[in-house]
């Protein structure tokens, strides 16, 4: 795998803000030729450095404006007890993340819910039945103060 350079690193910076930048624009705005902007972008894309393209979806136009930070702590630490959590959390189609945290809790999840009431739901038909979990804690995000995808370059 290749350094970045710093032409790689305003392309991975204008491609972060704006991934739907056609070759040309991007080319235009790195200071590159079409050809070699693409090859770059080709080269980025199979070393790994860009995972991927996504589109961004406004949680409250889905209905989903309801972030909840959950704490989940396990009622222990054996390779199988976190294993049998990571399968079944990563299938709740509610939790956009899932860390395992070193602290006071064992996993933390962010969860998108319509309200109070489908969180509810949420908690009693998927995070009440997660494998090996002794305890836990939510909390609602009253309101997001800052939040990005970009890494810092």
């Amino acid at each position: 795998m290749s350094a970045l350079d710093h032409i790689d690193r305003r392309i991975l910076d204008a491609l972060q803000k704006d991934g739907r930048l056609s070759n040309a624009v991007l080319a235009e705005q790195v200071n590159l030729s079409a050809s070699a902007c693409h090859r770059r972008v080709q080269r980025l894309e199979k070393e790994g450095w860009i995972k991927g393209y996504v589109a961004l979806l406004n949680p409250r136009k889905m209905g989903r404006p309801t972030t909840v930070f959950v704490e989940i702590t396990l009622s222990g630490q054996a390779d199988e007890v976190l294993d049998a959590f990571e399968r079944a959390v990563a299938l709740v189609p509610d939790v956009l993340e899932c860390h395992l945290m070193a602290g006071t809790a064992d996993y933390l999840l962010k969860v998108v819910a319509g309200d109070t009431e489908d969180f509810a739901r949420i908690h009693r038909r998927y995070l009440a039945t997660l494998p090996g979990v002794a305890q836990m804690q939510s909390s609602f995000a009253l309101r997001t103060v800052r939040q990005t995808t970009a890494l810092p370059l």
